[in-house]
């Protein structure tokens, strides 16, 4: 079973890999496919492939957008469920995929945004994140956790943590506008970063326990 792994690279390619599954597989329910499927025959995996993987395929696109990530989900789905063959429980097999599809989106996402959210909070905390990707999924989820917090500050140091870091006045600039000294500028400033960098860590730890439990 090697080769279908190896096809997996590139898990819309397998039709082009593999010949097509004979007329005998093809008529089989999913039901009659399942029972084959424990028997270690390579025929009914074909089949079950070739029948669902399109599919499978354009329901991740849609939700993710990325070709690469869909293709690697999909490619897990199928190889997990060869690896199980004998031993899945099993009762409807379009249903179990579909919805073994819909776990794997829910946890990729929720690692984007525990990633994500690791990120920005490094990011106010002035630490290095190592990062290699530009853009997530969560950023809309993490712009609302920042405006969230921000309206948690107190007004005036609200006001300031917007004219230094939204706005980019510098502590002299935002000292004549709020007419404040630009220690007690730099005061709120301080307090500003400190509350948002607590408000966010909560927000992490949250995604991280709905990223293991859920």
């Amino acid at each position: 079973m090697d080769l279908y792994l190896r096809a997996y690279s590139h898990p819309l390619r397998f039709l082009f890999v593999f010949s097509s599954s004979s007329s005998s597989y093809a008529a089989l329910s999913d039901a009659e496919l399942l029972i084959a499927l424990c028997t270690d025959d390579e025929g009914s995996f074909t089949e079950i492939y070739q029948r669902y993987c399109y599919q499978l395929f354009t329901v991740a696109y849609r939700k993710l957008k990325n070709r690469e990530v869909a293709e690697e989900l999909v490619q897990d789905l199928f190889e997990n469920l060869w690896n199980r063959r004998a031993s899945h429980e099993i009762a409807q097999l379009k249903q179990y995929l579909f919805s073994a599809l819909r776990y794997r989106i829910i946890n990729y996402v929720k690692a984007q945004q525990v990633r994500a959210g690791y990120e920005l909070y490094c990011r106010l905390a002035g630490t290095k994140f190592d990062t290699t990707t530009e853009d997530t999924l969560a950023h809309g989820e993490l712009s609302a956790a920042l405006l969230a917090g921000m309206r948690k500050l107190p007004a005036k140091t609200r006001e300031i943590f917007q004219l230094s870091r939204l706005e980019q006045y510098s502590v002299a600039e935002i000292s004549g506008r709020v007419n404040l000294s630009e220690k007690t500028v730099e005061y709120h400033l301080t307090k500003s970063l400190k509350l948002l960098r607590s408000y966010l860590q909560d927000f992490l730890v949250l995604s991280l326990v709905m990223f293991y439990y859920f």
